[in-house]
C-alpha cells in the first residue's frame, strides 16, 4: 500500500496562492517533485493502491501532527510564507478538517478494508528530497527511513538498495524519521504493520525515463525485502 504525503502542490483558491510566485509553487518547498508520477507507476506495476495528497504541504503538512508549529510553516528553505503567519485557531482547524483529516481517513479506511478481507499490508511512504537544502549538498541518491514499530521491512529495503553499489543509500538520511513524523507512526506502528519510507533525490526523478528507472529499482527492492523478511 503506497502513500504520498506531499505528492501535490495545489493551493485552495480561498488562500490566494499563499502569496507565492508560480516559481515557488513549483519548487521543492511546495511538494515532493516526481512522487505523483512515481507512485502511479509503482501502483500499476505492483497492483497496489496509491493514496496521495494533492494539496501542497505549505497549506498543511500531512506528515506532521496537526496543530504543531511545523505543520504549517511560516518560512520554508528561506522563503517567507506570510499567509501562514499569525493564523487563528479557526483558520488552522479549517486546514486540518478540509485537507489533513480526509487524507488520513482515506488511508485508515484502506487499511481497514484490507484487514477485513485478510489481505496482508505493507505500508510504503514515498517522498523525494531536494539535492541542496539550506545551502548544504546532499550526496544520497535514496534514503530509507524507519522509526519504531515493525521496521524489519524497512531494514530489508535498506539492504536491498545498498546491494546496488552505484547507489549512495542513506539510513534515516537525509531525514531521520522520528517523533515529528505522522503518517507511518500513526498508521503502521500501532497495528505493527511492516513499513518503509523512501526518500529519492528529486533531480533523479526529472523526466519519464528517470521515473521508469526508479520505479524498476524500487519494485525490485520491494520484492527482495519482501522475500527476505518473509523468510523464517
Amino acid at each position: 500500500m503506497l502513500v504520498g504525503d506531499h505528492a501535490g502542490n495545489r493551493i485552495p483558491r480561498s488562500l490566494k496562492g499563499l502569496g507565492l510566485s508560480d516559481e515557488d509553487r513549483c519548487r521543492h518547498i511546495a511538494w515532493d517533485i516526481g512522487i505523483a508520477d512515481l507512485g502511479a507507476r509503482l501502483a500499476d506495476g505492483l497492483g497496489a493502491s496509491f493514496i496521495h495528497q494533492v494539496y501542497s504541504r505549505l497549506v498543511i503538512d500531512c506528515n506532521r501532527h496537526p496543530g504543531t508549529a511545523d505543520s504549517i510553516l511560516e518560512v520554508s528553505d528561506g522563503t517567507p510564507l506570510p499567509a501562514n503567519s499569525g493564523l487563528g485557531g479557526l483558520e488552522v482547524r479549517a486546514r486540518v478538517d478540509e485537507i489533513h483529516a480526509p487524507y488520513h481517513a482515506a488511508i485508515a479506511a484502506e487499511i481497514r478494508r484490507r484487514q477485513a478481507i485478510g489481505l496482508p499490508t505493507i505500508l510504503v511512504a514515498l517522498h523525494s528530497f531536494t539535492p541542496v537544502m539550506n545551502g548544504i549538498v546532499r550526496p544520497w541518491h535514496v534514503g530509507v527511513l524507519h522509526y519504531g514499530g515493525d521496521n524489519r521491512f524497512a531494514l530489508g529495503m535498506l539492504d536491498a538498495l545498498t546491494d546496488h553499489r552505484e547507489l549512495v543509500v542513506g539510513n534515516n538520511q537525509p531525514y531521520a524519521m522520528d517523533g515529528t513524523d505522522f503518517t507511518v507512526p500513526f498508521h503502521a506502528n500501532p497495528a505493527l504493520l511492516p513499513y518503509a519510507e523512501l526518500e529519492i533525490r528529486q533531480d533523479l526523478l526529472a523526466d519519464e525515463a528517470s521515473i521508469s528507472h526508479w520505479a524498476a529499482l524500487v519494485e525490485r527492492a520491494l520484492s527482495i525485502a519482501l522475500r527476505r523478511t518473509a523468510s523464517p
